[in-house]
Protein backbone atom coordinates (compact mmCIF):
# COMPACT_ATOMS: atom_id res chain seq x y z
CA UNK A 1 0.00 0.00 0.00
CA UNK A 2 1.44 3.69 -0.61
CA UNK A 3 1.45 6.04 1.75
CA UNK A 4 3.23 8.92 2.68
CA UNK A 5 6.54 10.38 4.70
CA UNK A 6 6.06 11.26 8.26
CA UNK A 7 4.44 14.68 8.66
CA UNK A 8 6.03 15.97 12.29
CA UNK A 9 3.55 18.81 13.66
CA UNK A 10 4.97 22.06 14.30
CA UNK A 11 4.23 21.77 18.50
CA UNK A 12 6.52 18.79 18.30
CA UNK A 13 9.35 21.15 18.26
CA UNK A 14 8.10 22.43 21.69
CA UNK A 15 6.73 19.29 23.53
CA UNK A 16 10.18 17.47 22.69
CA UNK A 17 11.99 20.40 24.65
CA UNK A 18 9.55 20.92 27.12
CA UNK A 19 10.04 17.21 28.16
CA UNK A 20 6.31 16.01 27.47
CA UNK A 21 7.85 13.20 25.05
CA UNK A 22 10.62 11.31 26.35
CA UNK A 23 11.74 9.21 23.41
CA UNK A 24 13.64 7.13 25.64
CA UNK A 25 11.13 5.74 27.91
CA UNK A 26 7.58 6.45 26.41
CA UNK A 27 5.03 4.08 25.24
CA UNK A 28 4.05 5.36 21.80
CA UNK A 29 1.05 4.34 19.56
CA UNK A 30 -0.26 4.63 16.14
CA UNK A 31 -3.97 4.95 15.45
CA UNK A 32 -6.00 5.66 12.31
CA UNK A 33 -8.09 8.90 11.73
CA UNK A 34 -10.45 9.59 9.42
CA UNK A 35 -10.40 12.99 8.76
CA UNK A 36 -6.49 14.73 7.66
CA UNK A 37 -4.50 16.39 10.54
CA UNK A 38 -3.04 19.60 9.74
CA UNK A 39 0.58 20.32 10.28
CA UNK A 40 0.07 23.38 11.85
CA UNK A 41 -2.52 21.68 14.34
CA UNK A 42 -2.55 23.73 17.90
CA UNK A 43 -1.43 21.29 20.37
CA UNK A 44 -2.60 17.92 19.38
CA UNK A 45 -3.19 15.42 21.99
CA UNK A 46 -4.94 11.87 21.31
CA UNK A 47 -8.21 12.91 24.01
CA UNK A 48 -9.24 16.56 25.77
CA UNK A 49 -5.79 17.15 27.21
CA UNK A 50 -4.77 19.66 24.25
CA UNK A 51 -6.07 22.24 21.75
CA UNK A 52 -6.66 19.96 19.06
CA UNK A 53 -7.99 16.48 20.00
CA UNK A 54 -7.19 14.20 17.41
CA UNK A 55 -9.00 11.16 19.28
CA UNK A 56 -12.38 12.67 18.24
CA UNK A 57 -11.54 11.96 14.12
CA UNK A 58 -10.58 7.75 14.86
CA UNK A 59 -12.18 5.21 12.93
CA UNK A 60 -14.68 3.18 14.18
CA UNK A 61 -13.17 0.55 16.64
CA UNK A 62 -14.06 -3.00 15.11
CA UNK A 63 -13.18 -5.92 13.38
CA UNK A 64 -9.29 -5.62 12.74
CA UNK A 65 -8.76 -2.47 14.30
CA UNK A 66 -8.71 -1.32 18.30
CA UNK A 67 -9.65 1.78 19.68
CA UNK A 68 -6.95 3.55 20.06
CA UNK A 69 -4.39 2.31 17.89
CA UNK A 70 -1.48 -0.42 18.10
CA UNK A 71 1.77 0.33 20.33
CA UNK A 72 4.93 1.16 18.68
CA UNK A 73 7.14 -2.10 19.46
CA UNK A 74 11.08 -2.16 19.36
CA UNK A 75 11.37 1.40 19.73
CA UNK A 76 14.91 3.01 19.57
CA UNK A 77 16.12 6.28 20.03
CA UNK A 78 19.93 6.45 18.76
CA UNK A 79 22.35 9.01 18.37
CA UNK A 80 25.64 8.97 15.94
CA UNK A 81 27.17 12.44 15.94
CA UNK A 82 25.22 15.04 15.82
CA UNK A 83 22.20 12.83 14.45
CA UNK A 84 19.58 11.63 16.63
CA UNK A 85 16.68 8.89 15.09
CA UNK A 86 13.84 7.46 16.61
CA UNK A 87 12.84 4.02 15.01
CA UNK A 88 10.42 1.63 15.67
CA UNK A 89 9.06 -2.12 14.10
CA UNK A 90 6.32 -1.91 10.90
CA UNK A 91 2.47 -2.17 11.85
CA UNK A 92 0.21 -3.92 10.39
CA UNK A 93 -3.31 -3.97 10.92
CA UNK A 94 -4.60 -7.46 9.90
CA UNK A 95 -7.84 -7.35 7.66
CA UNK A 96 -10.64 -9.69 9.40
CA UNK A 97 -14.05 -8.71 7.02
CA UNK A 98 -16.69 -7.84 9.19
CA UNK A 99 -16.19 -4.91 11.06
CA UNK A 100 -13.20 -3.25 9.71
CA UNK A 101 -13.05 0.68 9.29
CA UNK A 102 -13.11 1.55 5.38
CA UNK A 103 -12.24 5.42 6.41
CA UNK A 104 -8.66 5.80 7.00
CA UNK A 105 -7.29 8.55 5.49
CA UNK A 106 -4.17 9.18 8.14
CA UNK A 107 -1.76 7.48 10.81
CA UNK A 108 -1.75 9.49 13.78
CA UNK A 109 1.42 9.08 16.40
CA UNK A 110 1.29 9.85 19.67
CA UNK A 111 2.46 9.63 23.33
CA UNK A 112 0.57 7.08 25.02
CA UNK A 113 2.73 8.04 28.32
CA UNK A 114 2.96 11.47 27.97
CA UNK A 115 -0.21 13.25 30.50
CA UNK A 116 -1.78 14.44 27.47
CA UNK A 117 -1.29 11.58 25.13
CA UNK A 118 0.63 14.58 23.03
CA UNK A 119 0.48 13.89 19.44
CA UNK A 120 3.93 14.38 17.25
CA UNK A 121 3.04 13.05 13.60
CA UNK A 122 1.05 11.82 11.04
CA UNK A 123 1.41 9.53 7.82
CA UNK A 124 -1.13 10.50 4.73
CA UNK A 125 -2.29 6.84 3.73
CA UNK A 126 -4.25 8.21 0.98
CA UNK A 127 -2.18 7.63 -1.83
CA UNK A 128 -4.17 9.84 -4.43
CA UNK A 129 -4.45 12.30 -2.18
CA UNK A 130 -8.13 11.97 -1.53
CA UNK A 131 -9.60 8.06 -1.33
CA UNK A 132 -9.67 6.38 2.17
CA UNK A 133 -7.90 2.77 2.61
CA UNK A 134 -10.39 0.23 4.12
CA UNK A 135 -9.05 -2.82 6.08
CA UNK A 136 -12.22 -4.46 4.28
CA UNK A 137 -10.13 -4.91 1.48
CA UNK A 138 -6.39 -6.10 2.70
CA UNK A 139 -4.28 -5.17 5.59
CA UNK A 140 -2.94 -1.45 6.08
CA UNK A 141 0.85 -1.84 6.49
CA UNK A 142 2.81 1.55 8.20
CA UNK A 143 6.52 0.67 6.68
CA UNK A 144 8.74 2.82 8.51
CA UNK A 145 11.82 3.91 6.00
CA UNK A 146 14.94 1.67 6.60
CA UNK A 147 17.26 4.98 8.23
CA UNK A 148 13.91 5.16 10.70
CA UNK A 149 10.78 7.18 11.23
CA UNK A 150 12.42 10.12 12.02
CA UNK A 151 15.71 11.74 12.39
CA UNK A 152 16.99 14.81 14.19
CA UNK A 153 20.18 16.55 13.24
CA UNK A 154 21.43 19.01 15.83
Amino acid sequence: MAQGSLVLFDEFAVSSEDGRFDPTSDTYKVALVSLMPAKADAVPCWGAGGTTDLSTDEVTPGGGYTAGGKALTSTTFDRSGNISTFDAADVTWTSVGSGDPSNAVAAVLYSDTATNKDCFGFVDLTPDGSTPVSLLVGNIVLKWSASGIFTVTV
